[in-house]
């Protein structure tokens, strides 16, 4: 992908007394009395903001806090707490600007938050009025919010249309690299996991890896609609008997390529879905009227293990059992340990996905692990982030 990197910029000097503007993803969790639970999403943010300070740049810096009615400011909406945190990690003041839309004040080597650029009207639907005014604001805009970067908002999209120079902060840059790497000119054989409880959210990710994929293992309620579409029987499973034709449309598609879905050769089952229920494992053709498939068996993942091992490029998005229960853990644990032995290139994104890594300890085996969920999955769907696209178009003119 084309499009100009905040960090070159910075190392040419173009930074120098220039208005840069940023736009963040600083929507972390709070709690009742307003408190930060959870900074991640701070702390990634730093190195962009750093860069700016660093390269003697007047910095502007802005961000989404929940859900606001826009021209509607209520305190639980104000990025108040976001700018504590921020002084602290910078060491350093970070005064917060309301009403900024019309001008602001800020002199190079000194950083200002802006108030949560969701309560200003026309955001959501990207006005065009609104986009212009943001533009004139700064010289160099920097979109560094992966998380947003599927929406064409006035702070993400319109801005980038008119600023005089629009640029992909560190953290969007490392997304675009790693999204292009692993799926614009992947290193072959490609492998994609796609698990989840439902096939009916993840059906068009599914089509269209079927059209680029040489393996797609499927895994979770996802597993078990393809398991009945190859004829196995499912006990009492959650499934979609409805999508039967979706899911054999998707095997048929990778067949024709010479591609695979492999179907479970084996098992884990429950009586019922508890933490302590008593698990069994059994060949995928064996499984009873009154059984619940809560992970795949150790044969499945022995052979989904080998395969992520001989891999060139494998994209990650959901566990493939119930991991949160131990003894229903096996399928994810396998997987994740093969993911982080392989040498392929590995990207990796989602909640729950994230949750595995962190409880498997393979973050540093990762080759990315992405932090945006609905661009993330948009990405795997085969679209184009209204964000990479504005970028792009900048970059060539």
């Amino acid at each position: 992908m084309n499009f100009i990197r905040f960090q070159d910029l910075c190392a040419q000097g173009k930074a120098k007394n220039q208005r840069v503007f940023i736009r963040a993803d600083l929507n972390v969790p709070q709690d009742d009395s307003g408190a930060i639970t959870e900074d991640t999403r701070i702390r990634a943010s730093l190195p962009c903001i750093q860069m700016a300070l660093d390269a003697g740049a007047a910095v502007m810096v802005t961000s989404h806090l929940g859900r606001p009615t826009e021209g509607e400011f209520k305190p639980e909406d104000s990025l108040a707490p976001v700018a504590r945190r921020l002084g602290e990690l910078l060491g350093r003041d970070v005064p917060l600007v309301s009403n900024w839309v019309d001008g602001v004040n800020v002199a190079p080597g000194q950083l200002v938050l802006l108030e949560n650029c969701r309560l200003n009207k026309g955001e959501k639907k990207n006005n065009e009025e609104l986009a212009k005014k943001m533009a004139l604001l700064c010289d160099i805009f920097v979109h560094d919010a992966f998380g947003t970067a599927h929406r064409a908002e006035a702070s993400t999209y319109g801005i980038a249309q008119y600023a005089p120079i629009a640029s992909a902060g560190p953290l969007l840059a490392a997304e675009m690299d790693a999204i292009s790497q692993a799926l614009t000119a992947p290193k072959r054989p490609l492998v994609a996991i796609v698990a989840g409880s439902k096939v009916s959210t993840k059906l068009t990710i599914l089509k269209s890896l079927a059209n680029n994929v040489d393996q797609l293992i499927v895994g979770g309620g996802i597993a078990n609609t393809f398991m009945l579409a190859a004829g196995l029987k499912i006990g009492k499973s959650l499934a979609e008997p409805d999508l039967l034709a979706e899911a054999k449309a998707v095997i048929d598609a990778m067949k024709q390529r010479g591609a695979e879905v492999p179907i479970p050769v084996d098992v884990v089952t429950a009586k019922e879905f508890k933490a302590d229920a008593k698990a069994e494992i059994k060949a995928a053709n064996a499984v009873a009227d009154d059984d619940l498939i809560l992970d795949i068996g150790p044969e499945t993942a022995k052979k989904l293990a080998a395969q992520l091992k001989a891999a060139g490029t494998i994209v990650w998005n959901g566990p493939v059992g119930v991991f949160e229960f131990a003894a229903f853990e096996n399928g994810t644990k396998v997987i994740a340990q093969a993911i982080a032995e392989s040498s392929a290139f590995s990207i990796a994104g989602g909640g729950d996905t994230l949750a595995a890594i962190a409880k498997y300890g393979i973050e540093k085996d990762v080759g990315y692990i992405s932090t945006g969920g609905g661009a993330f999955l948009e990405v795997l769907e085969g679209k184009t982030l209204p964000a990479f696209e504005i970028l792009q178009k900048r970059a060539n003119g």
